[in-house]
C-alpha cells in the first residue's frame, strides 16, 4: 500500500470532523476576516494547538495580502506549503550505520509502545536486517508476554527476563547477545510506569546508560511512542520525556482512532521533534515511516 492510501485510510476518523471542515472552509468564497477566524478555530479542534493554529492563520493572511489573493481555494496552496515546512526535519533519523543500530522505545502505558516494537522490528526485518527485540518493560507482565507473541509474529529473536527482573541488566545481557549474534537492529521496549517505589524517569536515564556503556554512541535513537487519541496530552507527554531523554523522533499511534489529525503538526511545532512512524491499526503492516507532504495532503485532500 502507497504512503498517500495508508495515511489516507489511517485518517479516514478524521474526514467527518477536522478534515471535512476544512475541506469545506477551502471551498468557494472570498478571503475575509471570517475565514481566518475559522481557520483558526477548525485547526485547533483538529488538535493542532492554539499557538501554532493561531500563527499559521496570521502568517496566511499575510502572505495572501502580499500575494493580491481573493479567493479562498488560492490559500490552500499557501497552507499545505506551511504544513510541509512545519512537519519536516533538518534533522535526518541516525542512520544505521554502526551495528547494532539500537533503539530504544519510550512512552507511557497503553500508547501502543510495545505493539509498536514490533511492527518497527517486523520493517526491518522485511528491509533484510537482522532484528533483536528486547522486552524490557519488565514491570508488567502483560508487556513481556505481549511482545513475545508479536515478536513470533514478525519473525525476529526476543530477549526476555521474568517479571521485575532489573531492566538495566536485561539491555546489558542483551547488548552482548546481539554484538555476539552479529544482530543490526536492536528495539527495546521499556516500561511505561514502575511502581511507587521507583521513579519511571531515572530508571530509563539508567536503561539509557548502561546501553551507551555497551557501545559507544548507542542508544541511536530514542523514539517517544504518543496515542494520537490523546491529543494535547501528548504533547505534554512528549514534554516530559524529552527534559528526561534525548528524544530523537516519534511514534504516533492510533491515527486511525482520532478525528483529529492535527496532533502531528503540533508536536513537531511546539516540540521540535518529528514524527518518524504513524500507526494506523492493529496489523503488522500499519506502521509507516512518516512523510510530511504525504500527510499534509491526506489532510488537505489533494
Amino acid at each position: 500500500m502507497s504512503l498517500i492510501k495508508q495515511f489516507r485510510n489511517g485518517l479516514t476518523r478524521s474526514k467527518g470532523g477536522f478534515i471535512g471542515r476544512l475541506g469545506s472552509l477551502f471551498g468557494s468564497g472570498e478571503l475575509n476576516e471570517d475565514f481566518y477566524e475559522d481557520l483558526e478555530e477548525i485547526l485547533v479542534s483538529g488538535d493542532v494547538g492554539v499557538e501554532t493554529a493561531m500563527k499559521l492563520a496570521e502568517e496566511l493572511q499575510v502572505e495572501a495580502k502580499q500575494l493580491k489573493y481573493k479567493e479562498r481555494a488560492q490559500v490552500k496552496n499557501l497552507l499545505f506549503e506551511k504544513l510541509v515546512a512545519i512537519m519536516s526535519s533538518d534533522r535526518e533519523a541516525p542512520a544505521a550505520d554502526q551495528k547494532p543500530h539500537v533503539i530504544l522505545l519510550v512512552g507511557v502505558n497503553g500508547s501502543g509502545k510495545t505493539t509498536s516494537a514490533a511492527k518497527l522490528a517486523y520493517l526491518y526485518r522485511r528491509e533484510g536486517s537482522k532484528v533483536l527485540l528486547v522486552a524490557g518493560d519488565t514491570f508488567r507482565a502483560a508487556a513481556v508476554e505481549q511482545l513475545e507473541i508479536w515478536s513470533g509474529r514478525a519473525g525476529v529473536e526476543l530477549i526476555k527476563q521474568q517479571q521485575g527482573s532489573d531492566p538495566s541488566a536485561l539491555f546489558f545481557d542483551a547488548m552482548k547477545s546481539a554484538q555476539a549474534r552479529g544482530t543490526d537492529i536492536v528495539i527495546g521496549d521499556t516500561a511505561g510506569r514502575l511502581h511507587n517505589k521507583f521513579n519511571l524517569m531515572e530508571e530509563l536515564n539508567k536503561v539509557y546508560r548502561v546501553v551507551g556503556r555497551c557501545l559507544e554512541g548507542a542508544p541511536h535513537q530514542v523514539l517517544l511512542v504518543l496515542d494520537a487519541t490523546t491529543g494535547q496530552n501528548a504533547v505534554a507527554q512528549a514534554k516530559s520525556f524529552n527534559e528526561a531523554l534525548p528524544v530523537n523522533g516519534v511514534i504516533l499511534t492510533k491515527l486511525d482512532g482520532t478525528a483529529r489529525g492535527g496532533i502531528v503538526i503540533s508536536i513537531k511545532d511546539t516540540l521540535g521533534i518529528p514524527v518518524r512512524y504513524i500507526g494506523t491499526g492493529e496489523k503488522m503492516e500499519d506502521l509507516a515511516p512518516f512523510d510530511p507532504a504525504e500527510f499534509a495532503r491526506a489532510l488537505l485532500e489533494f
